[in-house]
């Protein structure tokens, strides 16, 4: 049976289905979303509470682990984070990757209302959620500033005007106003003026600065009458100071050394980066009109930028692939004809895969349009194969249109297997599960399309287009350019056909040789270094500026300027974000600050980000007083902790006391690794706290009971909201606290009276003692127990196997048995990766020879046709080895295309030798001598087809091209 017969007679039909394919494939590619990477982000969801005063550890205890128990029970849920701190605490729940976001978050909000029985009565608001990971870094930041307005009225106009705007959008999860100076009163009392007026500290006197909303600035709180003495009124002003400030004066956000305030957006999981950037853009250019002209909007980072130059990288690299394909096609055949031929199967096949990746719903990514490039060099294969065929029957001096069925009915087959068998190489990605299964699902998808296509396009246009304009080369006149490359392919096929002739007659010594390969490559397996995803360079660079514990505000600014300032200086930075205190979203305290580099654009800088990081550390390392942890930020994040660098190792312990000596033990052994560097502990322990304890048995002597106590002391030391001011379109709070002489004075507690049942003040340093203490900052849970997370960096030139190795074996050494330590993040998303591959090229092999020995039925005849496989692998991890180039999940998949183009150039060997025994009854020995001699230069085509497809990705050029670049240098070796 010959498939081709019916499309060679009947061209016009031929012609028109080719066509309805490309008009398919236009329509489909216009409709197409561009996206980094398709989309594998966990569902995850950050729930916040907040409780006014409370301690770490009281978060922890009376919010955190109520709240943790209730979430356990939701499906789906696969990590349970938290961290609390002073006042708050944040909760992150990183779902299943088949888990629906939005049925996950009804789920959490069921959950929330079942736990808010358990949780504090006096808690002022219940927890509340969004759909954003806390670790993901925003996709576009806008500066907000003024050179004459005040930063609490350029607040107003980013929390009222933008944040709520931009929030309403399809796919953000969160808005964030960064640095935020929100406009507050501040009632700043003294002490020594309030007691004698008998003022606020009174049972009730607190109270006198409610009720009234219609109060709008300080100048109106400050005539409030809170006492009367001797006849005359006391009013609010006499006691002490009533500013209009801010909320927060310990938060703030800088860029390139100046004050501003910062509009970050998050986009939820799942959601397209780019239209959601694109969105957000248009909404900001619509709410310009309603700012103040004094207000500039600046555009500081975009990611969808980067996105959309690497994905026209890639664009660029497929063009110039089909170009050198079509070059290669030439050059062999020297016949403008005959390269046109073969070189239709191109176009068809890349346009037709967009009509699927559109009906699929896919986007245009880094990852289907690598396929498709990749594609390009196994799409031409078949109809090389093809073409080859009817021009040897061509070449025997049959007419071009019995010569095209003749031909055809030779090679359907051997198209047909090739393509089934190559599509199988594929199947294990698309069923595979997880993260990995996510991310190459729609590039399995699309490659396998594209040779579907291809198949389809062998099988039918180019048999037709050879019956009618393929003549054989008696027929045609050659130059001396067509003879110069005939003479060079004579002499290679010359050179084969001894060479194949010794390997064939001493077969012991092929066999052992081929054997030591075999062996070869099982040891560079395990000498390789391994990888997960490489790192590519987004145009920023990330970190964190760690002080001190207990180190105050104003010597934390001076220490952010000072970092920014040195950062500034290197001449690829474009610019620079620090956000420290309470105006960022990644939390800290006021010993820890977020710092954002923006880098200038690639035509404009030298060097990539991995290169700037190493070319500031030693300048930012004499800076004295903190250290400053750099990172470039990864193509996937995975886990929802936030650190100060890349990769996580977490120990969990039910035993507090012995989890935080041993973290510490831990933390000392892993700075001594040579393979890793940027060690950090989320521990804190040393934060310098006052306790202050109660004498309740002379407190009820002198008419006290504790809540007034406690009162007092949060009146003057917790910054308590003491009204509400009701603006038009948000509201504002009015602040009670000490004169702030009176805040950093321990011994302030004296000052304060509070009023007993008989009536007379009763000093608090009659009833509570101050005692200085050291803290933790925070306190932070992992799968509902207490936790330490210790993260790292590596060290240039070090691999995240040989690092994770090295964390490992000295934690092996350390940790007692009642302590759990185990990678989070990305660092165990690798460990997991790694037997999922290796499993994955195995499938992927297998699934080869079954589908193999069902076309040829045959178990012997599959092995024969994989066995050149060793040294198509044995190539590749030796390259990769020379180029110093981790066996990453990029390196793997082009293993497997090794797999492919492998199979293919066996079963063109094959085919022909079995055909030659059972037609002509030959032995096995010559049949595949002579299958060999006339297979070789489509063999010779294809391979160097996919050399060529695969050689711009190797060279790796272009935005992106470093993560592309480990596929790329495994197929070509």
């Amino acid at each position: 049976m010959n498939i081709a017969a019916l499309f060679i007679h009947r061209p016009i039909a031929t012609t028109l289905a080719m066509v309805g394919i490309l008009v398919f494939g236009i329509v489909g590619y216009r409709q197409l979303p561009v996206s980094d990477l398709p989309p594998i982000d966990y569902p995850t969801i950050n729930v916040n509470a907040s409780f006014s005063g409370a301690s770490p550890e009281t978060m922890a205890s009376a919010v955190a682990t109520p709240l943790e128990r209730a979430f356990s029970t939701i499906p789906g849920i696969e990590q349970i984070t938290s961290s609390s701190n002073q006042g708050s605490t944040n909760i992150t729940l990183q779902f299943a990757l088949s888990r629906n976001i939005d049925a996950a978050a009804q789920d959490v909000q069921t959950a929330l209302s079942r736990a808010q029985r358990g949780l504090p009565d006096d808690m002022r608001d219940p927890p509340s959620y969004n759909k954003a990971n806390p670790s993901d870094f925003p996709i576009i930041f806008y500066s907000v500033s003024s050179a004459t307005l005040p930063l609490s009225t350029i607040n107003e106009y980013a929390e009222t005007v933008l944040a709520p705007r931009l929030s309403t959008i399809e796919g953000v999860a969160q808005v964030d106003v960064m640095g935020a100076q929100r406009y507050a009163v501040r009632v700043q009392v003294d002490p020594r003026a309030a007691t004698p007026a008998g003022a606020l500290w009174g049972r009730h006197k607190v109270l006198a600065l409610q009720s009234n909303g219609q109060l709008q600035s300080a100048d109106a709180f400050r005539d409030i009458v809170v006492a009367y003495r001797n006849g005359s009124p006391v009013r609010l002003g006499d006691v002490g100071n009533v500013l209009n400030a801010v909320s927060n004066p310990r938060s703030g956000n800088w860029y390139n050394g100046a004050r501003t305030i910062v509009v970050a957006v998050r986009r939820q999981p799942g959601s397209n980066t780019v239209r959601v950037a694109d969105a957000v853009k248009a909404r900001v250019a619509a709410l310009q009109p309603q700012l103040p002209p004094a207000i500039e909007v600046s555009l500081r980072y975009d990611r969808s930028q980067t996105i959309r130059e690497s994905v026209a990288d890639v664009k660029f690299t497929l063009g110039l692939t089909l170009c050198l394909v079509v070059l290669v096609i030439f050059l062999f055949l020297r016949n403008i004809p005959a390269t046109a031929i073969p070189s239709m199967a191109l176009p068809m096949s890349v346009v037709g895969t967009f009509a699927v990746m559109a009906l699929l719903g896919f986007s245009v990514d880094n990852l289907s349009m690598m396929a498709l490039t990749l594609a390009v060099g196994f799409v031409v294969d078949d109809a090389i194969v093809m073409l080859e065929n009817i021009h040897r029957h061509v070449e025997m001096g049959k007419p071009g249109f019995q010569a095209a069925l003749d031909g055809s009915k030779e090679v359907g087959f051997t198209i047909l297997s090739m393509t089934l068998s190559l599509v199988a190489v594929f199947i294990p990605l698309l069923f595979m599960p997880g993260l990995l299964g996510r991310l190459f699902h729609e590039f399995a998808a699309v490659i396998a399309a594209a040779i579907l296509i291809s198949g389809l396009v062998s099988l039918t246009l180019t048999p037709m287009m050879c019956s009618r304009f393929l003549k054989g080369e008696h027929q045609l006149r050659h130059g001396r350019f067509y003879n110069a490359i005939e003479g060079v392919w004579s002499r290679a096929v010359v050179l084969y056909r001894d060479t194949l002739h010794w390997v064939l007659g001493h077969r012991r010594t092929a066999m052992v040789g081929s054997l030591g390969i075999l062996v070869a490559t099982v040891g560079l397996f395990v000498i390789v270094p391994k990888g997960f995803i490489p790192s590519q360079d987004t145009g920023s660079v990330n970190g964190t500026i760690e002080a001190a514990e207990g180190t105050s505000w104003d010597q934390m600014v001076q220490h952010m300027s000072r970092v920014s300032e040195v950062v500034r200086q290197n001449p690829n930075v474009q610019g620079v974000q620090v956000s420290g205190g309470g105006g960022g979203p990644f939390g800290g305290g006021l010993t820890r600050a977020r710092i954002s580099v923006y880098l200038k654009p690639r035509d404009e800088r030298r060097l990539n980000a991995d290169q700037v990081i190493r070319g500031l550390q030693p300048s930012l390392s004499q800076i004295p007083g903190v250290r400053v942890f750099l990172s470039n930020p990864p193509a996937i994040r995975i886990g929802g902790r936030f650190s100060q660098s890349q990769y996580q190792f977490t120990l969990q312990s039910a035993d507090l006391v012995e989890l935080y000596e041993q973290s510490r033990v831990l933390e000392t052994r892993m700075r001594e690794l040579p393979s890793v560097r940027d060690v950090s502990s989320d521990l804190q322990l040393r934060n310098p706290q006052l306790r202050i304890d109660v004498d309740r048995d002379r407190a009820a002597a002198l008419g006290l009971n504790i809540s007034q106590v406690q009162n007092a002391l949060y009146n003057a030391f917790g910054s308590r909201q003491i009204s509400t001011i009701l603006g038009t379109s948000n509201d504002y709070p009015v602040i009670l606290e000490l004169l702030p002489e009176f805040q950093r004075d321990p011994s302030a507690i004296n000052l304060l009276h509070v009023r007993s049942r008989t009536g007379a003040l009763v000093p608090l340093g009659a009833v509570a003692t101050v005692t200085p203490i050291l803290g933790p900052q925070s306190v932070n849970h992992s799968g509902q127990l207490p936790s330490v997370t210790l993260s790292f960096n590596l060290e240039e030139g070090v691999s995240l196997g040989e690092g994770v190795a090295a964390v490992q074996r000295v934690a092996n050494e350390v940790l007692p048995s009642t302590i759990t330590g185990s990678f989070s993040g990305t660092a165990q998303a690798f460990q997991q990766s790694q037997t999922g591959l290796a499993f994955l090229l195995v499938v992927a092999v297998l699934v080869i020879y079954l589908v193999l020995g069902v076309l040829y039925e045959s178990f012997i005849h599959p092995l024969t046709i994989l066995s050149a496989l060793p040294f198509a692998v044995f190539g590749a991890l030796l390259t990769l080895l020379i180029f110093r180039t981790d066996l990453n999940i990029y390196s793997y998949v082009g293993l497997i295309l090794l797999v492919g183009l492998v199979k293919k150039n066996g079963i063109m060997m094959i085919d022909f030798a079995l055909e030659a025994q059972r037609r002509e009854r030959k032995g096995p020995a010559e049949a595949i001598a002579e299958a060999c001699l006339i297979r070789f230069r489509p063999i010779m085509m294809t391979t160097m087809c996919a050399l060529m497809a695969t050689l711009p990705i190797a060279v790796g050029f272009g935005a992106g091209a470093e993560a592309r670049q480990p596929l790329g240098i495994a197929v070509v070796g």
